[in-house]
């Protein structure tokens, strides 16, 4: 027999042929939604374009090289290669091991990948290099186009410092604060002192959120210093910090902009973006619930002024704070492609790659001003492999067991840049998808997007769905009533899932009852007909106890054909559906109210978990007799978690405060973990002695691992 071997590029070209939809699946969108955008192919760009990013952006920007005509090149760390990226590029290299810092972040290896690849032009993406001025300098000088803004404008945006100086003297709205670098955690707090509390501190390269934290005293300023100083020096290599007044309850709105080298300039109107976890952004839409014409027509001009002063030539993002008498404040300006750009390319019409890589080339802009719409409401949800009941989001790691995109959904755009089966790894951020939904008007974009969540399938790591589900279906969210305190706010306590009310939980309880007999009826058949043939007429009447959390209840089912009539607490409710059991979802219409279950889990206890409203409930369904019997046994006695400290999430230890025999006070630090380049400081529950520590510096900790024992 003859021996074949799959070579990576034949195994690219397999993956091509098998997955002939992919480029629909990462952008899939009803015909008003599409890019209005001609892609000419007789227009010259260039030959080959190498990415150097990873993921959904990689993905993204692939998908608009292949419809200009232009080969596409990855590079991706050892973990990586058989990522999603890797199989949809046609050529791809490995520039090193998983660290960040020896692969996406190697200028060496990738400059070496550019070169042998022979590529034209290197897209960035967002993050790693995107905004790395010595990188994009390294490309100029080899001939090979650097698609974003040339390295005067990265280097006068990119540093905070510099940025809200030049800001000023274009005449744009700035945040009162220190022009200046902060040297010493002293001078911080002096500094604060000056400006007065709150005050943001934060690294004055880079952005994401990362190196950025809020005082509101002395000890908070000596504290923020420490932290952001470190997460600035890890993420951006560059430790430096500046101190700004904190402008509290802000909404936080951006305007993208887009330039060219001929002098042009455009604003494509603004990005609400304020919902926030560590100022992170969550959700994100355009465009602004808060916004009139007189005020988004000021902050573009004032972004269009902005890049003009550093003869900006690209897509860029000016942001600004905005507070409740519409003042607005400059932030930054990201010199690349925004995580959220598709809520602008869905109420523009334009491909936003597609301009980058025409400006790069040094074609001017095909619109003007006038021409830039605001074509109906764009929504945008990241789906993150996250636990949100953790702080908002604490980082998940796993495999992705099972994972089912929700495009069978119009008006429904997915970017991702994983599959089935992908890894969800502790090197990379921890981003599933951008799941972006569009409508004419904003409630429906909104009903699109509740929609989408509900079936939206990932097993395998714990996501952020849950939250993101009673985000967009809370009154304040609908009323457009936000800040970048509205989790904060609306979840003082942390976010506890969906709440269920009385309607709620008899809903949950009727469809939990209604599944286990559906399954207990499809147990007794095979291939359609009854195991045994001598088994009496079917049964069609049931007494059950459904337990939620500490309650019982006890619950009647009756069933006609694919109908199932179910009585909970004297509430009569009709549960019907398909009853496909192998499907990951779960449609039924309970009491004429469509809603899509999806059953996480089961086992022969009748242990049931549903995924309800976006939130998981664990259910316990059983006969009455078996109910009887379930008082006889024991229960098992929960951990006493005051006397240790378990890691909350996947990470590295970075630092570690104590040794055994210390005294610890509540709330004082014990160790430090670094998950995504986020630095969480973990503290004592109570104030005790420690009895010993499991863990040391640079150590690799999972979720759940044991940090330090108490006495």
């Amino acid at each position: 027999m003859a021996a074949y071997i799959i070579t990576p590029a034949l195994q690219r070209l397999l993956f091509s042929v098998k997955h002939g939809s992919f480029q629909s699946r990462c952008c899939a969108m009803a015909s008003r939604a599409q890019y209005s955008t001609v892609y000419d192919c007789n227009e010259k760009t260039f030959d080959k374009i190498l990415i150097a990013n990873r993921g959904e952006i990689a993905c993204r920007v692939m998908k608009t090289c292949k419809k200009m005509g232009i080969k596409t090149v990855a590079v991706h760390s050892d973990v990586d290669s058989s990522a999603v990226h890797v199989k949809m590029a046609d050529e791809a290299v490995c520039v090193g091991p998983a660290p960040t810092n020896k692969s996406y972040l190697n200028m060496d290896a990738i400059m070496d990948a550019v070169m042998s690849t022979g590529a034209k032009a290197v897209h960035p993406g967002y993050g790693f290099l995107s905004e790395n001025k010595e990188f994009a300098r390294r490309l100029e000088a080899k001939g090979v186009a650097f698609i974003g803004p040339d390295t005067h404008a990265i280097q006068a945006m990119g540093d905070k410092i510099e940025s809200k100086l030049i800001a000023k003297a274009a005449k744009v709205n700035t945040i009162p604060g220190f022009d200046g670098v902060v040297k010493t955690v002293e001078e911080a707090v002096k500094i604060a002192q000056d400006i007065g509390y709150p005050v943001m501190i934060k690294a004055s390269a880079g952005g994401g959120g990362k190196g950025m934290r809020i005082a509101w005293n002395d000890e908070e300023t000596r504290e923020g210093f420490r932290f952001s100083s470190q997460e600035a020096a890890s993420s951006f290599g560059d430790d430096r910090l500046l101190i700004e007044k904190f402008i509290d309850n802000p909404r936080h709105i951006e305007i993208q902009v887009l330039a060219d080298k001929h002098g042009n300039a455009l604003w494509l109107n603004e990005r609400e973006c304020s919902i926030q976890r560590r100022n992170q952004k969550v959700v994100e839409e355009a465009p602004s619930t808060f916004l009139d014409p007189v005020t988004r027509k000021a902050m573009g001009e004032q972004a269009v002024q902005l890049a003009k002063a550093v003869q900006y030539s690209s897509a860029g993002t000016v942001e600004f704070l905005v507070d409740s008498q519409k003042n607005f404040y400059f932030l930054e300006m990201n010199t690349r492609l925004q995580v959220e750009h598709p809520i602008t390319e869905c109420i523009t019409g334009l491909d936003l790659v597609q301009q980058m890589i025409r400006v790069a080339k040094g074609y001017p802009l095909q619109h003007k001003q006038e021409d830039i719409p605001i074509n109906g409401w764009a929504i945008e949800s990241r789906v993150y492999a996250e636990d949100p009941y953790k702080s908002f989001g604490l980082p998940s790691i796993g495999r992705l067991s099972q994972y089912q995109e929700p495009l069978n959904l119009s008006n429904v755009r997915v970017d991702s840049g994983i599959h089935e089966g992908s890894d969800i790894s502790i090197y990379y951020d921890p981003m599933i998808s951008k799941l972006v939904t569009y409508g004419a008007t904003r409630s429906e974009a909104l009903a699109k997007m509740e929609d989408a969540l509900d079936n939206y399938v990932i097993r395998g790591v714990t996501h952020n769905i849950p939250l993101l589900r009673e985000i967009i279906t809370h009154p304040r969210f609908i009323s457009g009533d936000i800040t970048t305190n509205f989790l904060p706010e609306v979840y003082p306590d942390g976010f506890k899932g969906h709440q269920l009310g009385e309607e709620g939980r008899r809903e949950l309880l009727a469809s939990a009852a209604a599944f286990y007999v559906a399954v207990q009826l499809r147990s007794q058949k095979f291939l359609g007909n009854l195991r045994v043939s001598t088994t009496p007429q079917e049964r069609r009447q049931w007494e059950l106890c459904v337990e939620l959390g500490k309650e019982r209840h006890t619950v009647a089912v009756s069933r006609s054909g694919n109908t199932y009539t179910v009585v909970v607490d004297g509430v009569t409710l009709e549960v019907s559906g398909e009853w496909n059991l192998a499907s990951h979802l779960l449609p039924l219409t309970i009491n004429n109210t469509h809603r899509i279950l999806q059953c996480l889990s089961r086992d022969a206890s009748g242990e049931i978990t549903l995924q309800y409203l976006g939130t998981s409930f664990k259910v316990r369904v059983l006969s009455k007799l078996a109910a009887e019997l379930s008082a006889y046994m024991p229960e098992k006695v929960p951990e006493d978690t005051s006397s240790i400290l378990r890691s909350p999430m996947p990470g590295t230890v970075v630092a570690v405060s104590v040794k055994p025999g210390d005294t610890v006070s509540e709330g004082q630090e014990i160790c430090v973990i670094e998950a995504m380049k986020m630095q969480n400081s973990m503290t004592a529950a109570r104030t005790a002695k420690v009895k010993s520590v499991h863990c040391k510096p640079g150590e690799t900790v999972g979720e759940g691992d044991l940090l330090v024992e108490l006495q």
